[in-house]
């Protein structure tokens, strides 16, 4: 019986996340000693030591290992369903339509009405786009078909939020719109850990319990039929998990790229490369990967903080060639 994964790499990105969040509360414009830190926890401490670990820092934490866990999850996941390793929820147009929600919630004002409102629209459009997608692709099991439909919610999507930019009522409503699309975890409170934590739980349950399926489909659709995997039922299930989790994240961070694609090509050369083995892996190394950038947002030296979703981007892209170049073979 082979090995699925090597043995340390779960506790290793364990500890690891452990050390990301523990840098994630001290670290930052101000510095926290431990001594400061431990006197706040045990109900002591100073107003100012207090209000920045408990209101500020401990929240963005939270979010940041709870949106980091989520995207690496259903970023290994749909690279295991549609056998394509690019894929990532922005594949399936699910990143893409919450994103237009979120806008839609700020262009119309909707946001500043009830805090609510833009996680909410944020979800539900991320659920019409997987609707939509459901249309689209009608009865096929094809990735290839998934595929597709999901470029058309995607640029649909996208050219929404174009739209909204093109036709927003003055320059700060633009503004303010470009800054969420940039992605970022500052000035978040426990309302928003509240509003991503559900949604995040009911997705990845849905995207782990498919690993079987997943596995089954490294065989394709006939050799998974043939093994008894209901192929509609999973599909829903993982349309499902990716529209509701990556929604309930999207809607509290706003739109952060790469992290889905980069975190299951980190992890697979540590396992036997089969899709279920890599999504425990996935959500840990997500979670990390995140929360490190969060803190890398705040150190960096400029005039006013570094969108998170930048820093993604930024350092993720030549991480992933110089990855790609070491590999030199089909995923």
């Amino acid at each position: 019986m082979s090995i699925r994964r090597h043995p340390l790499l779960i506790p290793a990105l364990i500890l690891l996340m452990l050390i990301a969040a523990l840098g994630s509360v001290t670290l930052g414009a101000v510095p926290l000693s431990p001594a400061r830190i431990l006197a706040v926890l045990t109900g002591g401490g100073d107003d100012v030591a207090r209000a920045i670990l408990i209101d500020l820092r401990l929240p963005r934490m939270l979010l940041g290992l709870i949106v980091g866990a989520m995207l690496g999850l259903s970023g290994a996941a749909l690279q295991g369903y549609l056998r394509n390793p690019l894929a990532e929820p922005s594949v399936l147009g699910a990143s893409n339509a919450a994103a237009l929600g979120a806008v839609c919630a700020l262009y119309f004002g909707l946001a500043q009405m009830h805090p609510l409102a833009l996680p909410a629209l944020a979800i539900t459009t991320s659920l019409i786009g997987i609707g939509a997608l459901f249309l689209l692709a009608g009865p096929a099991e094809s990735p290839l078909t998934l595929i597709l439909a999901g470029i058309a919610i995607a640029t649909l999507s996208g050219a929404g939020i174009s739209l909204s930019l093109n036709l927003s009522p003055n320059p700060f409503a633009a503004m303010e719109i470009m800054s969420w699309l940039m992605g970022s975890l500052e000035n978040r409170a426990y309302s928003h850990v509240w509003i991503a934590l559900p949604c995040v739980a009911v997705g990845a349950a849905l995207l782990i319990a498919d690993g079987r399926t997943l596995d089954a489909l490294t065989l394709g659709e006939d050799g998974a039929q043939a093994l008894g995997i209901d192929l509609r039922r999973a599909r829903l299930r993982l349309m499902l998990g990716v529209a509701i989790g990556v929604g309930g994240a999207v809607a509290v961070s706003g739109a952060i790229g790469f992290v889905g694609l980069i975190v299951p090509h980190l992890v697979r050369p540590l396992t036997d490369r089969s899709p279920s083995a890599i999504l425990l892996p996935s959500m840990l190394g997500g979670a990390v990967l995140l929360t490190l950038a969060d803190i890398g947002v705040r150190l960096i030296p400029t005039s006013s903080e570094l969108k998170l979703g930048v820093l993604t981007a930024l350092l993720g892209v030549p991480v992933f060639l110089i990855h790609l170049m070491r590999e030199r073979r089909l995923w």
